[in-house]
């Protein structure tokens, strides 16, 4: 549904709907369908041969030759580029099974994908019987005619997707954008394909476009009907104080079909039964099961707010004549979600927040990205910990990213156990869209493949159609001359408003869905769906960057109604790096340092916002001042996201200037893909780059061991990256070069099959892409020589020819671009930045907000709570230079409403200074500690201000920190830390044990603190001790 405006007023669209869990599987009699699996060993085997493998399905070609040795980690150094190749080849996967007497003889039998990663033919027995073009779709292909009582062979055989997704681009119009930024050395023409947006690189990650079944492969056979997929929709009925279930049974039907179907929920007293006439094929069925009113609905809550509750509905469906056809289980979450636009006193615009249950709720979080490069890498594990850890700091939401996957089910089984509620996107981000005939077809498939998917969670509150496309389309990121852009208008609207947003009103009309974000909402709406500035802080949500401007100052931050994205880059952890790189690695200005950088400058940038405030690391140690440069980037980064954190949680309950009303904040990004750092220029550090060197990242390795270290890479997949490239015109620029020798490394391909993959590209034009270099030349050089010479000839020959031939991309130019890194707070394998620590403090249920206003300091408390408080202020003036405070000021009590922020202390800072001690308190000298408390005790955790830049600080003195680690009586750590002097973002490092701190990079202003470790392994005393190191501001200068 959609909220629009009448007559200057605004209608608010209430979204009194609830939501629904599958816990279990469907299943039907055992008598009635059989499943196969075929999730079992294939074979995969690329173009011309050369390569064939065993490979595990679900999984990928990536992971495939990661597991069997072929490559070497993904991430490790520069091999995201090495391993290039794979995806510029198609590859084939095969494999065989028997299928029973049983399974022949059932009425039907459909095989199952689901999920083909990307473009596919799919034979058995040598018929083709379907074809796939869209990684986020289940695919269903009849296969009954087709068995054979012994041995079947399946054959899916997949396009490069690179290769495919550049045939698609030759469309009547560009899309725009081409291309990547030459910085991502990532891959052209993503919009044209259907897969992870992010594969094909993204400015916080590597460009690994993925080929295989990366989900489920079976059969299923059946004589009368199968079920598909069940969904449903608990929606409260308000004039009647009743909740309805609304039940969507999709299945696939051999004939029509008369079924007694049965719903009940035991635990309210509910059950009804239907006699449903299911027709012939597939069709959607919906049941609605009204709830007992006798009985009292325990609602489903959002982490923070409540429980999440829920049932246990029972799906049974019989023949008239008793044969048991179908039969599922599945939990209930009953909940509302309205999403409110309507009129703000005293402010221009609309409200933009999210009532659950009728309550307002002001959504904490952050965004999600992929959790890996090969989603089959993705375990269990891995989701669960990241999915806690937003718990763990105080985190209600998570928004999806559209430029990722729709995560797996066990994500938002997870989530609506948590209470963690979803923004979740459609998978379009940063582009322009096609909108041809078979594009819209696949992208409406899909859209309804989703919803259906997912609508039964009550984690999931809001569809977004696309990531920050609006923005892009309005502001003219690509720039579209003046008198084109009304047909990308016209395109926006027919993919987003006319499609997909169509089907998700018909498909669920229990959430709201936004057309995009950022988004002006129900304005956007107004003005034809594209804003005319859609960061307009009077409405909708608004994503925010800006890495220039002091991120201290809070008075240049956008009083915005809800902040979907905003953020600040840093480094990882050493322990988290040190495991893809190697010695020479280890400094800041490095080859892969700048490698793993995507943003222009971005290194600087963040020593330059570092060095606003703190001084820079100044060891002599080179590996210390590294390690120092990582942990600045972090405290940098922390106290950024505070402050920006902060002024949008205090500005949750009023509106100055017309602005404010703030209910969310959802920081940039969770979690990152790889162990990747912030941004910064390649150009600076790899410009000249000469063959020598490219040996030295390649482990010194001349032309013939290239094969070997691309892992029998073959020469069709360097012909399509070279695009459009004759290979029968190198031999007359090569004078009888040995190609025997080529072809040991290309494992005797043929080479006429190479001239199809190369598009006729002449290598004479390569000359002109690689400094003019005649590739005549060389082939005077190369006389009959192998290639493993042609290094020594090629010795000087500079990297940026190489880029520029690719792709025209120079390697001293890949610092150019990029708008946005890696800004997670946690790292690649799950380890807490200070960032995500500090998320901990600043998304408190309660917590004291503190800042400078015009020379006074104003003290905010913020409650989620849904009780009211009474709470009063402690600050604390304490010296830099002394662990005793010079004195300490309470307030008194204010009354705090449950969800609001409010002034709880105000007074100049001068006259607080003046008032203290013995007035020997300056702003260089000295900085501020507080907290709230009520009658009874302290209310969230302390807060402090610096009423000066760190690196001006008076009397900070190196702390001398000493820590013991010992074993508590429940088997976990403790780690007594003793300091000598006041000590700010002390940061404890247990290296590559995993677990995480009870609390991380705060101001120590006391002799004595223990901090908790909790973790995620078996450890020991000893083992922690030997990794414990601790870090603060004071110990990098």
């Amino acid at each position: 549904m959609s909220a629009f405006r009448k007559s200057g007023s605004v209608l608010v669209v209430l979204y009194y709907v609830g939501s629904f869990h599958v816990l279990f599987g469907y299943n039907v009699s055992r008598e009635e369908q059989h499943h196969l699996s075929l999730n079992r060993k294939w074979t995969i085997q690329n173009s011309n041969g050369s390569l064939s493998l065993p490979a595990e399905v679900p999984g990928c070609v990536h992971s495939a030759l990661l597991k069997q040795g072929f490559i070497k980690d993904l991430y490790f150094r520069f091999n995201d580029v090495a391993y290039r190749w794979i995806a510029l080849d198609n590859w084939t996967y095969t494999t065989t099974f028997s299928a029973s007497t049983d399974l022949r003889t059932k009425q039907r039998v459909q095989m199952v994908f689901e999920g083909v990663d990307t473009v596919a033919s799919i034979s058995l027995n040598g018929v083709v019987v379907g074809k796939t073009d869209n990684m986020f779709r289940r695919y269903d292909f009849s296969v009954g005619q087709v068995l054979r009582e012994w041995e079947n062979v399946v054959t899916v055989r997949l396009l490069s997707p690179v290769v495919y997704a550049s045939e698609r681009s030759h469309s009547s119009y560009s899309v725009p954008p081409d291309c990547p930024p030459p910085v991502q050395k990532g891959e052209c023409h993503v919009n044209f394909i259907r897969k992870a947006q992010s594969s094909f690189s993204w400015d916080w990650g590597p460009s690994f476009p993925t080929l295989g079944l990366w989900k489920g492969v079976r059969l299923e056979a059946f004589d009368v009907l199968r079920l598909i997929h069940l969904s449903t929709v608990p929606v409260y009925n308000s004039s009647l104080s009743q909740w309805v279930v609304k039940v969507d049974v999709l299945v696939d039907v051999v004939e029509e079909t008369k079924v007694q179907v049965n719903l009940s929920l035991m635990e309210l007293s509910s059950e009804q039964t239907f006699t449903v006439v299911f027709p012939s094929g597939q069709s959607k069925n919906t049941l609605l099961l009204h709830v007992n009113t006798s009985n009292q609905v325990k609602l489903w809550w959002p982490s923070g707010h409540g429980e999440q509750h829920s049932y246990h509905l029972s799906v049974r469906g019989t023949m008239l004549e008793g044969t048991a056809v179908l039969r599922t289980d599945a939990q209930v979450y009953f909940r509302t979600v309205e999403l409110v636009q309507e009129p703000i006193a005293g402010s221009p615009g609309l409200s933009f927040y999210f009532r659950v249950n009728k309550k307002p709720i002001f959504l904490k979080g952050s965004n999600w990205i992929p959790a890996h490069a090969l989603q089959d890498l993705v375990s269990p594990a891995d989701v669960r910990k990241l999915l806690q850890s937003s718990v763990d700091a105080n985190m209600n939401a998570l928004r999806v990213w559209g430029g990722g996957v729709y995560e797996q089910d066990l994500f938002y089984s997870l989530c609506d156990e948590m209470g963690i509620m979803i923004w979740q996107d459609f998978m379009f981000a940063c582009a322009m869209y096609p909108t041809e005939p078979d594009f819209i077809e696949t992208v409406r498939e899909e859209v309804v493949q989703q919803v259906r998917r997912l609508k039964s969670h009550p984690s999931v509150i809001v569809w977004s159609g696309n990531n920050e496309n609006e923005a892009a389309l309005a502001t003219d990121w690509f720039g579209i001359p003046v008198a084109q852009q009304p047909r990308y208008h016209r395109d926006y609207v027919t993919l987003y408003v006319d499609n997909i947003r169509a089907i998700v009103q018909k498909e669920d009309g229990s959430r709201p869905f936004l057309v995009s974000s950022p988004t002006n909402g129900a304005e956007s709406q107004q003005e034809g769906w594209v804003a005319h500035d859609p960061y307009d802080v009077h409405y909708g949500d608004t994503h925010y960057y800006s890495y220039s401007h002091d991120c201290w100052d809070w008075t240049a931050l956008p009083r915005t109604r809800f902040a979907s994205e905003y953020g600040f880059q840093s480094w990882p952890s050493f322990s988290t790096l040190q495991k893809v790189s190697v010695s020479e690695d280890w400094s800041y200005g490095s080859n892969f340092s700048s490698h793993r950088q995507h943003h222009q400058s971005g290194n600087q940038q963040m020593l330059q916002q570092a060095g606003l405030h703190y001084q820079l690391p100044a060891s002599a140690d080179p590996l210390k001042r590294y390690k120092d440069t990582l942990y600045i980037t972090q405290v940098m980064q922390a106290q950024c996201v505070k402050v920006q954190t902060e002024f949008y949680r205090r500005s949750q309950s009023e509106v100055i200037e017309g602005k404010g009303h703030t209910m969310g904040a959802l920081y940039w990004q969770l979690n990152d893909i790889w162990q990747g750092p912030s941004w910064s220029s390649i150009g600076r550090y790899c410009y000249r780059m000469s063959w020598s060197s490219i040996g030295r990242y390649c482990y010194r390795m001349s032309w013939s061991s290239i094969g070997r270290y691309c892992y029998r890479m073959s020469w069709s997949s360097i012909g399509r990256y070279c695009y459009r490239m004759s290979w029968s015109s190198i031999g007359r620029y090569c004078y009888r070069m040995s190609w025997s020798s080529i072809g040991r490394y290309c494992y005797r391909m043929s080479w006429s099959s190479i001239g199809r993959y190369c598009y006729r590209m002449s290598w004479s034009s390569i000359g002109r892409y690689c400094y003019r270099m005649s590739w005549f030349s060389i082939g005077r050089y190369c006389y009959r020589m192998s290639w493993s010479s042609i290094g020594r000839y090629c010795y000087r020959m500079s990297w940026s020819s190489i880029g520029r031939y690719c792709y025209r991309m120079s390697w001293s130019s890949i610092g150019r671009y990029c708008y946005r890194m890696s800004w997670s707070s946690i790292e690649f394998g799950g380890k807490w930045k200070m960032l995500h620590y500090f998320a901990k403090d600043f998304f408190s249920p309660v917590v004291p907000v503190g800042f400078e206003d015009q020379g006074s300091l104003v003290v905010y408390a913020v409650s989620d709570l849904s009780h009211d408080l009474q709470l009063r202020t402690v600050v604390s003036v304490y010296e830099w230079s002394s662990l005793d405070p010079v004195c300490t000021v309470t307030s008194g009590f204010v009354l705090v409403e449950g969800g609001s922020a409010e002034v709880v202390h105000k007074q100049p800072i001068t006259a607080l200074l003046a008032g203290c001690g013995r007035g020997s308190c300056t702003r260089l000298t000295c900085l501020l500690t507080f907290h709230l408390e009520d009658v009874n005790s302290q209310q969230g955790p302390i807060n402090h201000l610096f009423l000066s830049s760190p690196k001006n600080a008076q009397g900070m003195l190196r702390p001398n920190t000493t820590a013991e680690v010992q074993q508590d009586e429940m088997g976990g750590y403790t780690v007594t830390l003793q300091s000598s002097a006041v000590a700010a973002f002390v940061w404890l490092d247990v290296g590559d044990v995993p677990g995480r701190f009870s609390t991380n990079g705060f101001l120590m202003v006391t002799r004595n603190r223990t901090v908790t470790f909790n973790p995620w392994g078996p450890t020991s005393t000893q083992q922690l001790a030997q990794a414990l190191t601790v870090t603060s501001l004071r110990d990098v200068y």
